[in-house]
């Protein structure tokens, strides 16, 4: 069988209907991370949120902007984490 090649101008709509790529606002609030127990025992899927996160040592601290996206991964976590919001000045 012959694969069909697409057109220039199929190529052409398909680039126009591609979402235009929105810029996140830099909010006033950012979050300060703390991993507070170890990841030993708990489940894969936890300690790969824990990475995301930028978390690598028990007690390790990492700064995170104030955004639905952290949130989610923080509700994922509440029981190995301690989470305090700073203002921006």
């Amino acid at each position: 069988m012959a694969l069909k090649e697409e057109t220039p101008k199929k190529v052409k709509e398909r680039k126009a209907t591609k979402a235009p790529v929105q810029k996140v606002k830099s909010s006033e609030k950012q979050l300060k991370v703390k991993l507070v127990r170890s990841l030993i025992g708990h489940p894969r899927k936890q300690r790969e949120v824990v990475k995301g996160l930028g978390l690598r040592k028990v007690n390790s601290e990492v700064i995170r902007q104030d955004c639905p996206e952290i949130w989610g991964m923080i509700r994922k976590i509440p029981h190995l984490i301690k989470v305090e919001v700073l203002e921006k000045k």
